[in-house]
């Protein structure tokens, strides 16, 4: 079995002082992608014993953004970016292995005023097609804070937060052409009906103790890997952001039919 975590740490240097290190030793992951890491190269060590590989993608903008991923299996090859092989504000990671693709995203955000959901439309319709360039060569995992709940389920209050940035029906709908194009809500394809599973809480006080959240962090997985997947999960009893660890298991790929 592979194991793989998702976690927007909102900066991993106040995260580290919350207890990262302890969760990522206790949740043993394989491949451990971290999103919003807020740094720049030089500005923190992790060791985690050697025994993970270490890949950054810092924003050119400091204390911005900022994407990584740490993968005891070793990559064939290792991609920053969407058409070229940087981006200025850290976004992706894209991990080829043997058997899949592992993109790491963090996608933009629309902005509480929506004065970058134009910008996020056209960034959403390049992500796609990148994917999409991606599954025609071998199947792909996309992983991170993809700032969108998707459906009413996914968020606390769907009524008063329609429209707000995070869940205009834009955002929504572009989310739901990715899925439509051959990939997989992995929590929702394990538990469709489940309410009240958030990974993401405004800072407000009693928020979080209150469960008044936002799913939106995710696993996605292209269809063809339906017979491998294993189990999906929220890590939300982990503090130290605001957002909370996801969890995808993957049996071996000798284990799939």
């Amino acid at each position: 079995m592979v194991k793989l975590v998702s976690w927007n740490v909102n900066g991993l240097r106040a995260c580290v002082n919350k207890g990262f290190n302890d969760y990522f030793r206790e949740c043993n992951a394989d491949i451990f992608c971290v999103q919003e890491t807020k740094l720049q190269e030089g500005q923190i060590v992790l060791e985690h014993g050697g025994e993970y590989r270490q890949y950054w993608n810092y924003a050119l903008k400091k204390g911005y953004s900022g994407t990584a991923v740490f993968t005891r299996i070793e990559p064939l090859s290792v991609r920053y970016g969407m058409e070229e092989d940087s981006e200025p504000e850290g976004r992706i990671i894209t991990l080829e292995f043997a058997d899949f693709y592992l993109v790491n995203v963090y996608t933009p955000n629309a902005k509480r005023d929506l004065s970058r959901l134009d910008y996020r439309m056209e960034w959403e319709d390049r992500f796609r097609s990148y994917l999409l360039e991606l599954d025609r060569l071998k199947p792909v995992i996309v992983c991170g804070d993809l700032n969108v709940a998707h459906q009413e389920i996914d968020i606390k209050n769907a009524r008063s937060n329609r429209g707000n940035s995070g869940f205009t029906d834009e955002e929504r709908g572009k989310l739901t052409s990715l899925l439509e194009s051959g990939f997989i809500d992995t929590f929702r394809y394990f538990y469709p009906e489940r309410e009240g599973a958030y990974s993401w809480w405004s800072y407000m006080p009693k928020i979080r103790e209150r469960n008044v959240g936002w799913r939106i962090d995710y696993f996605l997985a292209s269809e063809r890997l339906a017979p491998r997947l294993e189990d999906a999960d929220i890590d939300c009893y982990i503090l130290g952001s605001d957002h909370c660890p996801v969890v995808l298991k993957l049996k071996d790929a000798a284990g799939a039919e």
